[in-house]
């Protein structure tokens, strides 16, 4: 873990002396899993490997690079007196373990026809809150740790359930005693609340602003409703073990729009939990 963030603060300061005095600034996590925020002058047009990137009236953009991203990405600006700048953009690739989990409900695993019609409903629902793009940005409250625990699955690995070989977790797992209290780890806009889904149980969908957002999963209880906004540090729910789980924990997810990034690389080591795995 300790060598992950070396690695992420390098680039980081790499990428931002390079470029310091040019109309384009970059910082963050050029790494897969991360993310980036970008400067560039007002209404500049930005293009990550040809594909239009969202940028606000002050100029700033966000990048996401997903679990699989590239090594290499090319990002284009086009200033608005029709000047445009290139930049090459070297991403570092992770090795991903696996984890097993055994014990699971079969149906959890192996769902019926009804269960998948359910299934499908629940997936439209979590994808039009994660398309949310909102203008505020929210984000720049920083992000911390929506719960204190011990973490038991980290974002990327592969995952075999039952046996069964199956999506790659996409978030990071905090076992915590139910009940234990979880809190919005940047400032926000709730744009989802389920009460029951059938794999993540008591679900929240937070809008950390510009397609920037957070998903909560397995809570036990769940203490604020669609549409409020929510300060870091705000409770919003509880520790629990609803939908698919073993035992209470917390799956916390991140989200650039359709870009699944990693929440450790956002809020930093969890001191209570390096401590335990060391």
């Amino acid at each position: 873990m300790k060598r992950l963030f070396l690695i992420v603060l390098a680039l980081w300061v790499a990428v931002g002396i390079a470029r310091a005095e040019t109309p384009l600034g970059l910082s963050g996590a050029f790494i897969q899993g991360g993310l980036v925020q970008g400067q560039t002058v007002p209404g500049a047009q930005v293009r990550l490997d040809d594909e239009a990137t969202a940028v606000a009236a002050d100029g700033r953009f966000l990048l996401g690079f997903s679990r699989t991203a590239a090594p290499a990405a090319t990002l284009e600006v086009r200033l608005p007196d029709g000047t445009v700048m290139s930049r090459s953009l070297s991403i570092a690739q992770r090795t991903y373990g696996e984890q097993r989990i055994n014990g699971l409900p079969s149906r959890k695993v192996t769902p019926n026809d009804d269960d998948l019609r359910r299934i499908r409903d629940e997936q439209k629902i979590i994808s039009a809150a994660r398309a949310v793009y909102s203008a505020t940005p929210l984000f720049d409250s920083g992000f911390v740790w929506p719960t204190s625990g011990v973490i038991t699955g980290v974002y990327g690995t592969a995952r075999f359930l039952n046996g069964e070989p199956r999506q790659p977790h996409y978030g990071i797992d905090i076992a915590a005693p139910a009940g234990t209290p979880v809190v919005a780890p940047a400032a926000g806009i709730v744009t989802m609340v389920h009460p029951d889904m059938f794999f993540t149980g008591k679900t929240i969908i937070v809008d950390h602003g510009r397609g920037l957002n957070s998903t909560f999963l397995h809570l036990s209880s769940i203490a604020v409703a669609e549409g409020q906004a929510v300060t870091q540090g705000e409770l919003i729910g509880a520790v629990g073990s609803t939908g698919r789980s073993t035992g209470p924990h917390l799956d916390w997810r991140v989200n650039l729009l359709s870009a699944r990034l990693d929440p450790e690389l956002l809020a930093g080591p969890m001191p209570e939990a390096e401590a335990k795995a060391d």
